[in-house]
């Protein structure tokens, strides 16, 4: 909890990737993130809520069960964990990431890529402590992906023209329409109609107008 006290963004990840449990609450009942919240360290409540730990990825790279492939090949788990921790969740960082990386920037390792970020999604809405927030962050990144690959398979630019596309503001005011659009689509797919951060963000976007 000091580190996320502190300010200390660095310090808290290190702690994060050292195995400090998220969930564990101090004297008061409060986790790490909720004092860091309460002391005003929102940096630090972003580095907290953003972590996932390399091994939980880490479990989709070795077969399991009777699947004689793993869901995730191993050269696919660094660069899919990059873009998972990452804090920054704009579309376009989340493009550039896929695009930097030859990797990632093919249709079959992105179907792969978001088959199992929907595992995981799934995951996290049936453990016994659900994480909403994480869920939902798994099945953004996940829409991202498959809008990815819509791209790669029907656009001659690629990954470039989805870019365009979603810094591309309308004539009356520059509004980025088509990336407004990605992202309410993404929050209208989440299968998981019970969860309290889908309700609020229905609610808080259902009336505003594009």
């Amino acid at each position: 909890i000091f580190p996320a006290n502190s300010g200390n963004k660095e310090i808290t990840w290190m702690m994060l990737e050292a195995g400090a449990e998220t969930d564990v609450v101090n004297s008061v009942g409060r986790t790490a993130a909720q004092m860091a919240a309460f002391v005003g360290q929102h940096d630090c409540v972003t580095v907290i809520n953003n972590f996932f730990p390399r091994e939980r990825l880490d479990y989709y790279t070795k077969p399991q069960g009777l699947d004689k492939e793993p869901k995730l090949p191993v050269k696919l788990a660094g660069p899919l964990h990059k873009i998972i921790t990452t804090t920054n969740m704009h579309p376009v960082k989340i493009v550039l990431l896929v695009k930097e990386n030859p990797l990632l920037a093919e249709v079959e390792a992105l179907q792969k890529c978001y088959r199992v970020l929907d595992l995981i999604c799934e995951k996290c809405m049936k453990q016994k402590d659900m994480n909403e927030v994480l869920a939902m962050k798994m099945h953004y990144i996940s829409c991202i992906f498959q809008k990815c690959i819509t791209f790669l398979n029907e656009r001659e630019d690629k990954l470039d023209g989805l870019i365009k596309s979603l810094l591309k503001g309308r004539d009356k005011d520059g509004f980025p329409v088509y990336q407004e659009k990605l992202i309410r689509e993404s929050i209208r797919k989440f299968p998981y109609c019970e969860a309290t951060l889908l309700q609020q963000l229905v609610r808080s976007i259902a009336p505003v107008e594009i």
